[in-house]
């Protein structure tokens, strides 16, 4: 039988593992790849598919991961490794824990130096330099940050400090109290954006980009990223949702939590859209995808506007908060492994992981700048972690916890831990996590190492 707590601390009650799990899947991607991502595939249409495989496949598997943590009370490498004794299967299983553990540790890594652009853009927004500016000065504000290895390593430690001060308080004080703050505050600041956006920005153009429907454009390209989105949005397979699972109370829904969970995300990303298109099409500046949409584009519509300098510094502020809830349940499963299987206490656990992880980011940094002329398989160390992370551990890992809820564990375990009974909501659970879920993340991992085009090329 699992234990009933966590030796780590538990949550105070649902609000703080719903604020804590949504900080985690709200990240800097919701807030620039989403909306970017809605309005390129077909706007509405892309929005539906996306939400039917949220359903299909986020919700399966983020139940499932909670419901290994729940069960396992302890890391994710050492409930997975208790998991798999208690249903006697082979240990190696708890590979999952190792892959999940080591996958946030190398995402943490690069994520943190990409979080300290966000900080040392709250500074700029809030000095005045974004006013009247162009896309040259924008490219160049950018660049100078990016091309300084010091700059970046200051807004690295700082960020990296953030994130240790707040693992190394614990559960109840550190995370939670964090996350009671950080998320409303967040959601207060993007409501502000988005009725800022409303008044002064071109709202209708954007809510066209962004919601109607155009199924001509949905492509087998773009269901796949509605795939991937889906997937990658909820911090599925890097272990933090495992890790929280494992502070939840025993009497607290998995499934109603998982749904406020995905709903809050996606809702997050909805607002985000809201939020950035009206600026830009005010300005008459076009999206684009990734960083460059944030850092590049943004600072020119706001600098255009009237209250720019504050509301651009309310944005950075917000992309940093959704950076520093995500990081913390990033770099907790790797301190609770050390607190478990080392002794440390969470101080010392907090710092030497923090420690790890800042040390790796500081190679990130300098692929960008000192070492860019450094490549391992065509690319910069940043941007081979990025791929390596994304493309491959991060599906992978969420597979094998498809597979092992669905198939290694047992009904019985399953259905006690989701106490769904044996009704239809269980039976559906199990059909999504045992057929669908898996099938539609091999597809999304076939497609992300580009396993089509090299069929395509064997073939002729």
């Amino acid at each position: 039988m699992a234990a009933t707590i966590s030796i780590h601390g538990m949550w105070t009650n649902r609000l703080a593992f719903i604020l804590a799990a949504t900080g985690s899947a709200v990240g800097l991607g919701n807030i620039w790849r989403f909306p970017y991502a809605a309005g390129e595939y077909g706007g509405g249409a892309f929005v539906l598919i996306y939400l039917l495989c949220v359903a299909a496949i986020g919700l399966p598997i983020m139940m499932a991961e909670i419901m290994l943590g729940r069960r396992g009370r302890r890391s994710p490498i050492n409930t997975m490794r208790a998991l798999a004794r208690e249903e006697g299967r082979h240990p190696a299983w708890q590979l999952i824990g190792w892959m999940g553990m080591v996958t946030g540790f190398l995402i943490l890594s690069f994520y943190s130096v990409i979080a300290g652009w966000t900080l040392a853009y709250v500074v700029h927004s809030a000095t005045g330099l974004f006013v009247d500016i162009d896309a040259a000065g924008a490219d160049g504000v950018f660049g100078a940050l990016v091309g300084n290895a010091e700059r970046l390593l200051f807004w690295h430690s700082i960020f990296m400090a953030l994130c240790v001060l707040v693992v190394a308080r614990g559960v109840a004080s550190g995370l939670e109290r964090a996350v009671r703050l950080l998320m409303p505050a967040l959601f207060v600041l993007l409501v502000l954006l988005v009725i800022y956006s409303l008044s002064t920005g071109n709202f209708a153009q954007a809510a066209d980009y962004l919601f109607t429907p155009d199924f001509g454009r949905l492509s087998a390209e773009a269901v796949l990223s509605a795939m991937g989105q889906a997937f990658f949005s909820l911090s599925l397979g890097m272990g933090a949702i495992m890790i929280y699972g494992s502070y939840l109370r025993s009497d607290a829904s998995i499934g109603s939590n998982s749904l406020i969970i995905a709903g809050m995300d996606s809702l997050v990303a909805i607002l985000a859209g809201l939020a950035i298109f009206p600026i830009l099409f005010a300005n008459g500046l076009q999206p684009e995808q990734g960083p460059g949409l944030v850092f590049k584009v943004l600072p020119i519509a706001f600098g255009k506007m009237p209250g720019g300098v504050v509301f651009s510094t309310l944005f950075f502020v917000l992309l940093m908060f959704a950076a520093w809830t995500s990081a913390i349940s990033l770099l907790e499963p790797m301190v609770a492994w050390l607190v478990e299987n080392l002794n440390f206490d969470r101080v010392r656990a907090a710092a030497l992981g923090g420690t790890a992880v800042w040390l790796l980011g500081v190679v990130c940094l300098l692929s960008l700048n000192k070492w860019s002329g450094i490549t391992l398989f065509g690319k910069g160390f940043l941007d081979l972690l990025d791929f390596l992370t994304a493309n491959i551990l991060l599906p992978l890992g969420g597979l094998l916890i498809a597979v092992f809820s669905g198939w290694v564990l047992s009904r019985t375990v399953s259905a006690d831990e989701l106490a769904l009974g044996e009704g239809p909501l269980y039976r559906l659970w199990r059909m999504l996590i045992r057929y669908v879920a898996p099938v539609a993340v091999a597809i999304i991992f076939a497609n992300s190492i580009g396993l089509p085009s090299l069929v395509m090329g064997w073939l002729g």
